[in-house]
């Protein structure tokens, strides 16, 4: 049986936002950020003050210089063997900055991810893995199309099973990841950072070479590029950040 020339070639997600695209996508993620039905949200955040914009991008450029004082003191720290830590509390910041009204905080983690719903005494947490930067752009990519209703249950009620699963379980699990991962690689990108597609099944024992996983994830960040209606509004507003102060 021959391959087809897509399942052959891995797509190249860092030609999805240029230069000219991420300002164009900016752009027009700004203006339905303004749209006057959404004013009345009082989850919404229609804009964030310049001055604090203004600081959260000189801190970023900040830590994108490899001499720079933040970068270096977080390799010599014995408690961030990632040597990630400067970067993940700049991302939980901004965060937290921005959704500060949906009572919701994103929480580096030293174990696996998980998400906790919202209780009388604390804040939904979004925890991300062993603090990690890309795993918590994964987790959020999570928040961001779960929605209201999921966002009450731990874990978003989602199914999920282990490395490991046979391949309907996979093929499951692909089907369900395909938008997340499309979120996340829009906000991997809009950091300026290479995104892979992650299909966690590293022991699987049956061929998982005509998966079209990645090209799926690929197809759908570019509908959410050329149609950035249909991206989650708060993917919406979360990409637009960035996009703000990375760029």
């Amino acid at each position: 049986m021959s391959v087809s020339p897509l399942l052959s070639t891995a797509p190249t997600f860092t030609t999805l936002l240029t230069s000219a695209t991420s300002g164009s996508l900016r752009e027009r993620l700004l203006a339905l950020m303004a749209d006057s039905k959404r004013i009345a949200d009082p989850d919404y955040n229609p804009c964030l003050a310049d001055a604090w914009l203004d600081r959260m991008r000189k801190r970023w450029q900040a830590l994108q210089k490899p001499n720079s004082s933040l970068v270096s003191e977080s390799a010599r720290s014995e408690d961030d063997p990632t040597h990630e830590q400067p970067l993940t509390d700049w991302l939980i910041e901004l965060f937290n900055t921005v959704f500060a009204a949906q009572n919701t905080v994103l929480v580096r983690g030293d174990y696996e991810p998980e998400y906790f719903p919202a209780t009388l005494e604390a804040p939904a947490q979004i925890v991300f893995a062993h603090g990690f930067f890309a795993s918590a752009l994964h987790e959020l990519s999570h928040w961001c199309i779960a929605g209201k209703h999921r966002r009450t249950l731990a874990d978003y009620g989602y199914w999920y099973a282990a490395d490991g699963r046979d391949e309907a379980q996979q093929h499951a699990f692909e089907q369900v990841e395909i938008k997340p991962q499309a979120v996340e690689c829009l906000l991997t990108l809009a950091c300026q950072r290479p995104f892979r597609v992650s299909q966690d099944n590293l022991f699987a024992d049956f061929d998982t070479s005509q998966s079209t996983f990645p090209q799926d994830v690929y197809k759908q960040a570019q509908h959410y590029i050329e149609q950035p209606a249909t991206l989650p509004r708060d993917a919406q507003q979360l990409l637009a950040v960035l996009l703000t102060v990375c760029r």
